[in-house]
């Protein structure tokens, strides 16, 4: 079923080898593109659940597509900012930097897995607000990597991105152990 919000899903995974290409080789300009389609890919994100709820519009393709379009995105980014350079010539996610950016990634993994054995079991997994406010993090952190690299002479952009990639690390560990604990319940 191909509704408005259905469409906006798919307008973001569609976006992502766009984002790839992007920050394959990075100039400043190209991390200012990356940040105008990373936000108008943000801005979807909202609107797509948003619609979908206000005009009753909820689908199985909506609620299954939705979640991958956000692990995709937000994988293909980290992955891309820990192999993309700044104009200093380091990687934009470097040294311990890389820790919070795996946790990250493989928490998508796991859940996602969770998820995915559970749902044969009817046993859903909310998400709760404290993963809502590590998805923010998430969100602000790899937009402020990623326009930091467009604005090189502003340090403390990239630091920002790196302080809050930290607490979404933070946070993802905390979120990923709850619906772990959830799940567990369920495992014989």
């Amino acid at each position: 079923m191909l509704t408005l919000p259905n469409l906006l899903t798919l307008s973001r995974i569609l976006a992502v080898p766009i984002l790839v290409f992007l920050l394959w080789r990075p100039t400043p300009i190209d991390y200012a593109v990356t940040f105008v389609l990373y936000c108008i890919v943000g801005i979807t994100d909202y609107f797509d659940g948003y619609l979908a709820r206000a005009q009753g519009r909820i689908s199985r393709l909506g609620q299954y597509l939705d979640p991958i379009a956000d692990k995709i995105m937000v994988a293909a980014v980290i992955v891309m900012l820990i192999s993309s350079r700044k104009m200093s010539g380091e990687p934009v996610i470097h040294g311990l930097h890389i820790i919070p950016a795996l946790v990250i990634l493989l928490r998508e993994i796991i859940v996602s897995g969770l998820r995915e054995f559970l749902a044969p079991l009817n046993v859903s997994m909310p998400v709760s607000s404290l993963a809502k406010w590590k998805t923010t993090f998430q969100l602000v952190s790899l937009g402020a990597l990623i326009s930091g690299g467009a604005f090189p002479a502003y340090d403390w952009v990239h630091q920002v991105g790196l302080a809050s990639l930290w607490a979404a690390g933070a946070l993802t560990l905390v979120t990923g152990y709850d619906y772990l604990r959830i799940g567990m319940r369920h495992m014989d």
